[in-house]
């Protein structure tokens, strides 16, 4: 567990002193950002909601039959 915890803390230091890591943090808000955008979407919106449920149980319909 510790050896975890080392590793972890070592490479958010690392990324702390990376540039490159400033540009992946970016990154990482705007997906967040792209993620509260959709659930909301999906939450008021039922019509999408139900549509993307109905895909997805005739893919696991269909996958279960192989």
């Amino acid at each position: 567990m510790s050896k975890f915890y080392i590793q972890t803390t070592e490479a958010l230091k690392q990324l702390r002193a990376d540039k490159d890591g400033v540009v992946s943090f970016e990154y990482i808000i705007v997906a967040a950002c792209i993620v509260a955008v959709v659930i909301a979407v999906f939450k008021t919106d039922t019509s999408i909601s139900s549509a993307l449920v109905g895909g997805i149980t005739k893919i696991s319909t269909a996958m279960s039959g192989l």
